[in-house]
């Protein structure tokens, strides 16, 4: 599973995202909270409704390419055919590889590409855009969008003043999910900042369990660790200079966020397998041994997005009872709220291809999958009785209630080659960092190297 993506912050979406976020996220699983209906002007039952008219497309045929896997795939799969099924035409799903945009490169070349391609990056719809494969949406999208998505959102699916993308898939990044029986019969505490996890950290090691699991085989769980620290640490005004490298890798601030990590990553006892483990982890094995093995699992708790739901779902722990959540905790000032999305693109132009990326900015997409679970849309008007449970319900309101106050994930506006690539620049650096947490300077001047090569400047 893949979901980098762009990501959601601000000074006081900060505030206010934590502050919704603080109260919320313990409670337990339950069906649509009395507030559901009034919270928006959608049925809760717009999947099965239709808020959006689409044109008979019988005979017509597109290929979707998106990076997802697992049981992402297989819902996103239920909503192509809620298309299928109003427009008459064949949609086939096409899994990528990361980088997408390699990917969709090599498919061009051969004459063959996909017709709508789901981009994880907003640098890669930039990238689409100049290489001349990204077609402009038309004015039906655009009509769509402008119905159910505050103007910041349309903005970063824009290029060069044209809309290309429509955001399907939105992702809050600043969560920590833990294993509730492991939590109690150690004692642990919530943690609100970063002396708290800590601290709660301890208490969970003193009680036999290993306290996180980290996924190190995969590079971008570990940018979103450093993004979490960096912003909390750092504030918004520097987090905007680096992700822009207007300021390097080699700066204080960076060292500060680094030496931070270091504090944990650099706990053998406290990673999963230690560190050698936590780098042949991928992320999907990080979120189901935190959660199987009764109250002995192999870890305690395990980082990332709100889509861990999904392979949660993998296991037999329950969301909101077996397995709960915090938001990543303060390790300056504020908490961070870290959010990404993907975007769909049209890369054949076509009446279906133009029919299919308005139905996906339509609230009856995003609702077939909201009630799926591991899934948030940024849409304003997907009903938050559609999300399956109070917690999903709680991330998606305060998902929503940030407005146009977001930021994107740094390593997806970086440059492909550096923030978003398997193997090579912040992914393998982190990757490297993680192997030896004590090498600090080292890590930034590998950083700093591999920044300047993919930004073409010296910072």
């Amino acid at each position: 599973m893949r979901s980098k993506s762009s990501t959601f912050r601000t000074h006081r979406a900060v505030a206010t995202l934590a502050a919704l976020l603080a109260g919320a996220l313990t409670l337990s699983a339950c069906s649509g909270s009395d507030n559901d209906k009034k919270d928006n002007g959608e049925k809760p039952g717009g999947a099965t409704g239709s808020t959006v008219s689409l044109p008979k497309l019988n005979g017509a045929r597109l290929e979707v390419a998106a990076v997802w896997t697992g049981a992402e795939q297989a819902n996103f799969k239920k909503v192509l055919a809620e298309f299928e099924r109003r427009t008459g035409a064949k949609v086939t799903f096409v899994p990528a590889q990361d980088p997408i945009i390699n990917f969709l490169g090599s498919k061009i070349a051969g004459g063959q590409p996909p017709d709508v391609a789901l981009l994880p990056q907003p640098g890669a719809i930039k990238q689409a855009v100049d290489k001349g494969w990204a077609k402009p949406l038309n004015a039906g999208v655009q009509a769509e969008l402008a119905k159910n998505y505050t103007q910041g959102w349309q903005d970063i699916g824009k290029v060069g003043g044209k809309q290309y993308g429509v955001y399907y898939k939105a992702a809050n990044k600043s969560l920590i999910w833990y294993n509730a029986k492991v939590f109690e019969n150690a004692g642990a505490q919530e943690p609100k900042t970063w002396k708290d996890l800590l601290t709660a950290s301890r208490a969970v090691y003193d009680s036999g369990v290993t306290p996180f699991s980290v996924a190190g085989a995969d590079g971008w769980p570990l940018t979103d660790w450093f993004e979490n620290v960096y912003l909390s640490q750092a504030g918004p005004q520097k987090y905007d200079q680096l992700a822009q490298h207007k300021i390097k890798w080699t700066d204080p601030s960076v060292k500060q966020a680094l030496t931070t990590l270091a504090g944990l990553w650099g706990r053998k006892d406290y990673l999963a397998g230690g560190q050698k483990g936590a780098l042949q982890t991928e992320f999907p094995q990080s979120v189901t041994q935190t959660f199987t093995g009764g109250d002995q699992p192999k870890s305690a708790m395990v980082y990332e997005g709100d889509f861990v739901q999904v392979n949660i779902g993998e296991t037999k722990a329950k969301v909101g009872t077996d397995a709960k959540v915090f938001p990543f905790p303060a390790v300056g000032a504020s908490a961070p709220v870290v959010s990404g999305g993907d975007a769909a693109v049209i890369l054949k132009d076509s009446k279906a291809a133009q029919a299919l990326a308005t139905f996906l900015a339509s609230p009856d997409a995003a609702t077939i999958q909201a009630k799926l679970g591991g899934y948030l849309s940024p849409n304003k008007n997907v009903p938050l009785s559609a999300y399956p449970n109070a917690v999903q319900q709680k991330i998606a309101k305060a998902l929503i209630a940030s407005g146009d106050d977001f930021r994107f994930d740094m390593s997806d506006q970086a440059p492909q080659a550096f923030g978003g690539t398997p193997g090579k620049g912040e992914w393998k650096d982190l990757q490297d960092f993680l192997k030896n947490p004590g090498d600090v300077a080292g890590a930034q001047a590998k950083l700093e190297k591999d920044a300047a090569a993919a930004y073409g400047n010296g910072g």
